[in-house]
Parts: structure tokens; C-alpha cells; sequence
């Protein structure tokens, strides 16, 4: 499991702490919110909220009141209350991607030793140049590298996401039915990637009290 435990230590300076820039750490804690959000959504609507099992208790509960509606009557509402949380989904999505967008434009103002492609390249870098701290410089390339999948993930999602939220508008988007396959698929492989890294974080924190989750919070001390 060490593989996913992050490090404290910086991979150019093993001395020192790494630093996290307030617009990251804001990035990081507004991301986690919206996909939290987003995937107890789905969780709701494909639990409580599932329209065949809604629209049988509807209609029961009704009869019981001296109410009858019909099966479609029924499956009517328990579908419209199952899409008001879908639409709270889409806002998640909107979300999502506009953030996206926020990182994309952390980067590029970033501090270039706080660059995500430049710490990537380091790390490469290092273990491929030199002995001295090259387990440390493994370590962080292949977390850069499972960052680097979440991003493309991240990105795949929001854009399936858009695709899937204006398929009505746009009728070329609606005759691809491959992105609501994707969208799901992706959905599964981020929330994997939500309890390795929640996983890594606690192993990590475990080992003589590394405060990783502090750092990202108030960025990171020298002590």
C-alpha cells in the first residue's frame, strides 16, 4: 500500500515540507464538496428515489386516501422527483467543470516550483538521474502519475457530463449514446480513486503523525 501514501517531503528539497498555494488547497476542498455532492446523488436516486419502486408506493399510499391514479399517473411524479435531483447532479457537473477550469488557470499562474507538470517531470527526473532520495523520487512520480490519471478523469466526466446536459439542444449530442456509458464508467473509476487516496492519506498520517492533511489545509510548515 505505501505506493498510495503521500509524502510530506518535497522531492527537489527531501529537507523541506512541501507548500500548497491557497488556490489549490481552495481547488482541492471545493472538489472534494462537489464530488461528494454529486455521487450521493446518484446514490439517492438509484436508492430511495428509484422511479418503478416510488410510483408502486405512490400509487398506495394514494388508494389509501381514497386517491386512485393511474400506473403512468404515478410513475409520473416518482419520475419528476427523481429528476429534480438529477437536475441538482447537473448543477454539481456545471460545477465541476468550472473548477476544472479554475485549475487549468492555477497551473498556468502557479509558482513554477509548485507546477504540477514541472513536479511530474522532477520526480521522473530525479529517479532517473540520481541514487540519492531515488525511492522518494519513485514514490512521488507514481503519485503524480495517479494524479494525472484522476485529471483526465476528472475532465472525461465533465465533459460527458455537458454532453449528456445539452443532448436535447443539440441533436448530434443525443444520437451518441456511448457518453452516458462513459460518463458511468468514469464515475465508478473516480470513486475508486476517492477511497485509494482516502485510504493512502490514512496510512500516511499513521506513520509518525505526517500531518498531510494539515498541510493541506494551512498549506504546509517547515516543521
Amino acid at each position: 500500500m505505501t505506493i498510495i501514501e503521500p509524502k510530506r517531503r518535497d522531492v527537489q528539497h527531501p529537507q523541506e515540507i512541501k507548500k500548497h498555494s491557497p488556490s489549490l488547497r481552495l481547488w482541492h476542498w471545493l472538489n472534494a464538496i462537489v464530488i461528494t455532492g454529486s455521487l450521493l446523488t446518484v446514490l439517492l436516486n438509484s436508492t430511495l428515489l428509484k422511479t418503478k419502486k416510488n410510483a408502486v408506493a405512490i400509487k398506495a399510499n394514494l388508494a389509501h386516501s381514497g386517491i386512485t391514479v393511474t400506473d403512468g399517473q404515478a410513475r409520473s411524479v416518482a419520475h419528476e422527483l427523481s429528476n429534480k435531483v438529477w437536475m441538482i447532479h447537473t448543477y454539481f457537473g456545471y460545477t465541476l467543470a468550472a473548477l476544472l477550469l479554475f485549475r487549468l488557470l492555477v497551473e498556468f499562474f502557479q509558482l513554477a516550483d509548485q507546477k504540477f507538470i514541472r513536479k511530474l517531470k522532477s520526480a521522473y527526473h530525479q529517479y532517473q538521474t540520481t541514487k540519492k532520495h531515488r525511492e522518494l523520487a519513485k514514490h512521488e512520480f507514481w503519485i503524480k502519475t495517479i494524479y494525472a490519471v484522476f485529471y483526465l478523469m476528472l475532465i472525461t466526466m465533465a465533459l460527458t457530463g455537458l454532453c449528456l446536459a445539452f443532448e436535447d439542444d443539440v441533436p448530434l449530442l443525443k444520437s451518441i449514446h456511448a457518453f452516458r456509458q462513459i460518463h458511468a464508467f468514469t464515475m465508478y473509476l473516480i470513486l475508486a480513486f476517492i477511497i485509494v487516496h482516502v485510504v493512502g492519506v490514512l496510512l500516511a498520517e499513521r506513520k509518525d503523525s505526517q500531518g498531510i492533511v494539515s498541510d493541506m489545509i494551512n498549506g504546509g510548515t517547515d516543521s
